[in-house]
């Protein structure tokens, strides 16, 4: 069975006991598809893998075929993706870069700075660069570049995590883990992914070795500290309080007429 989901630590972390046999599987057998989350978003849209990492954001367009999984979810509390620059400040105008236009990320700038953006769309781990040699004004990042812009000689100009708490008092969901309806046996699939994701944390050394080569030069304490970043509480179980921040992002996106009603 194919797990769609991106080449970044912490998704690597979550999915690395069951895809390498390291709890027991059953029947079942994982095989891991690493791609950006944007093209995880379009194959999404095709129906394509059984099971997926796909942005929050892009749930509604495909929420016919697939429904969310209560685990594996990357969910902040107080911080998420965020905005730099170069020292510019934000009410001085100029062009962002975004990381892909159905990323939840995106979303939140939408609903924090409103739809009229001057904006263009780049893969995430250049957007620093962008920003760097003057291409774009802003740069909305997410990933390890969350932990790295400021010895990259960039400057923070909102927390987009923050202002959300600020704004509702609820975590911040970005990436979730959605199962095609047609697929069997839900329930089990769902609970070897959370072993698998608690094998990792009772692993962390393990764990955290194998995740680094996804980190694009992380060392491993810093590697460690971005997967604890994302890898939660939330996400072994969205719980009530996760759920209630789901639920207000989609409400307010779709009062805005950002994504459509689902």
């Amino acid at each position: 069975m194919i797990i769609g989901h991106s080449p970044d630590p912490d998704d690597a972390f979550m999915f690395y006991a069951m895809t390498h046999r390291k709890i027991d599987t059953g029947h079942f057998r994982f095989e891991d598809h690493l791609e950006g989350i944007e093209g995880l978003n379009q194959r999404a849209a095709r129906g394509e893998f059984p099971i997926s990492a796909v942005s929050l954001h892009q749930y509604p367009w495909i929420a016919k075929q697939y429904e969310i999984m209560p685990v594996g979810a990357s969910v902040g509390d107080g911080y998420g993706p965020i905005v730099v620059s170069k020292g510019k400040a934000w009410d001085d105008g100029g062009r962002v870069a975004i990381p892909g236009e159905r990323t939840t990320a995106a979303l939140y700038l939408k609903l924090r700075y409103g739809t009229e953006l001057n904006w263009g769309v780049e893969d995430f781990d250049k957007i620093p660069d962008l920003v760097l040699d003057g291409t774009y004004d802003f740069g909305l990042l997410i990933h390890e570049g969350q932990l790295t812009y400021n010895e990259l000689g960039l400057t923070l100009v909102e927390d987009l995590g923050k202002w959300w708490l600020d704004e509702t008092g609820l975590p911040t969901p970005l990436g979730i883990n959605v199962i095609r309806r047609d697929v069997q046996e839900k329930d089990e699939i769902t609970e070897i992914l959370r072993r698998s994701i608690a094998w990792a944390m009772d692993n962390i050394r393990e764990s955290v070795g194998y995740s680094m080569k996804y980190g694009r030069g992380l060392d491993a304490e810093t590697t460690q500290k971005f997967i604890r970043m994302y890898v939660n509480e939330y996400t072994l179980d969205l719980g009530e309080r996760g759920r209630a921040g789901v639920d207000e992002l989609l409400k307010r996106a779709t009062e805005k007429g950002l994504i459509p009603a689902f």
